[in-house]
């Protein structure tokens, strides 16, 4: 199983009130994340546009477990944890520049049809593209 490991910068416009990134933020590097998932398996977002499907979330859940300030390295590491005909359940994990556990996260996802936004089923071939990340384990 291959995880998806990419790195993310914090910037002024992303710190709240108390000083740290804003819980809002992550939600925004999850987005990231799929679109660089869609990337790494050969189907960019664009491509899978243009033939009329469309990836949509469905559910969003966040752990925060320590804040990231401005001036901390982020990385991010993704994989999925569940593969469904139509569905893919998303894991997401943010470390600070010491490589602690910031927050984690997941997402379930689904493709429509854009006509009619109904669940539009992948093929075989596309599922497999995803399989390489695909980790029914429980990690730590």
């Amino acid at each position: 199983m291959k995880k998806l490991i990419y790195d993310l910068d914090i910037y002024t416009y992303q710190i709240d009130f108390a000083g740290h990134v804003n819980n809002s933020v992550y939600i925004h590097w999850m987005e990231i994340g799929r679109i660089k998932l869609l990337e790494a398996i050969g189907m960019p977002i664009h491509d899978v546009l243009k033939q009329g499907i469309a990836p949509v979330l469905v559910e969003t859940n966040i752990i925060y477990k320590l804040p990231l300030y401005l001036g901390d390295r982020v990385q991010a590491q993704m994989w999925l944890s569940e593969l469904r005909n139509a569905s893919a359940v998303m894991q997401f994990r943010f470390y600070n520049g010491n490589q602690v556990l910031a927050a984690e996260g997941a997402q379930k996802g689904l493709f429509v049809d854009v006509k009619t936004m109904r669940p539009q089923r992948l093929s075989l071939e596309e599922r497999t593209s995803f399989s390489s990340y695909l980790n029914l384990a429980t990690e730590d």
